[in-house]
């Protein structure tokens, strides 16, 4: 009800879905006609071959959570909270996927852009409250194979934090996980116990989030080096749209993945890096090495 009455509209877009190059629109409506809202998704993609695609209660936690963000205080979880907010999520669409679309991907990427397009969108109602485009991705990160110390299997699986978008009246947060991530980093010394893998930078990736009268945060740099051979997915985003700044301000960079193949042994030359796609699985051998530099945030007003 504190938000004035109107209609606002916002876009943004996935880099793809891992089987093609297409992008993925994601756009929604909403309308605030006194203390209700009405959020509709009308016009996003149909549905996708890759695994990005959203069941509904997911488009709706994000609604949820967008909404709840906005409560001044420590408002309990409840349905009263989404009761007063009608969501359309046409089926079949990105936003509301039906059998047999993969929707594994759902929940990690495409929630963080619904998320995105739903602040982008109340940025014009709420411009002192809403902040710039955070991260945008989970940056899901997994590694397996067989580890030789314990004669067995292993997997690993991560998400790996970025750059939270500038807020009106302060910077955003460097190298932390945002919005629907809900998750902590591994601390290093525990990775290195429970895996053949060893850390071999984990910092602060400088200046990669936006400028602007509040900086975006500063993503950050994670590059682990396997000690065996193994298997090694990523699914990821916003490393070809990148996340945007508000009012001026600028957008943060966009992520990037490389693999570090070293010279073997009695062969001469430099190791070399080979960029990555956001989503892709391969085999690598012991001595590579997965280097993620996550996306910063966008800054949000003119310098």
């Amino acid at each position: 009800a504190a938000l004035p009455d109107g209609r606002y509209a916002g876009e943004d877009f996935l880099d793809d879905d891992g089987e093609t190059d297409k992008p993925v629109r994601i756009a929604v409506k909403i309308e605030i006609n006194g203390d209700r809202a009405r959020v509709d998704f009308t016009g996003s993609s149909k549905q996708v071959r890759g695994p990005i695609n959203a069941v509904e209660a997911i488009s709706v936690s994000a609604v949820y959570y967008v909404f709840r963000c906005l409560i001044a205080g420590d408002v309990p979880a409840s349905a009263g909270i989404i009761e007063p907010i009608e969501v359309i999520a046409p089926a079949g669409t990105i936003v509301n996927a039906v059998h047999p679309a993969p929707v594994a991907g759902g929940n990690v990427e495409t929630s963080q852009r619904i998320v995105d397009v739903l602040l982008k969108a109340l940025s014009q109602a709420a411009p002192d409250l809403i902040p710039a485009a955070s991260q945008g991705t989970m940056n899901n990160l997994t590694i397996g194979g067989w580890d030789a110390r314990t004669g067995k299997e292993f997997a690993y699986y991560e998400t790996v934090c970025g750059g939270m978008g500038a807020r009106p009246g302060a910077d955003g947060i460097s190298a932390v996980h945002t919005h629907m991530t809900n998750s902590l980093n591994t601390p290093v010394e525990a990775l290195e116990y429970a895996y053949p893998l060893r850390v071999r930078q984990y910092a602060i990736r400088r200046n990669s989030g936006g400028r602007g009268h509040t900086r975006g945060g500063d993503g950050t740099i994670r590059e682990i080096e396997l000690l065996t051979d193994a298997k090694v997915s990523l699914l990821a985003d916003r490393r070809k749209f990148a996340p945007y700044g508000l009012h001026g301000g600028e957008d943060g960079k966009r992520g990037q993945t490389f693999l570090v193949t070293e010279a073997k042994k009695g062969q001469k030359g430099k190791a070399k890096k080979k960029k990555l796609p956001a989503k892709f699985s391969i085999s690598a051998n012991a001595g590579d090495r997965i280097v993620i530099e996550t996306p910063g945030g966008g800054g949000c007003g003119a310098e």
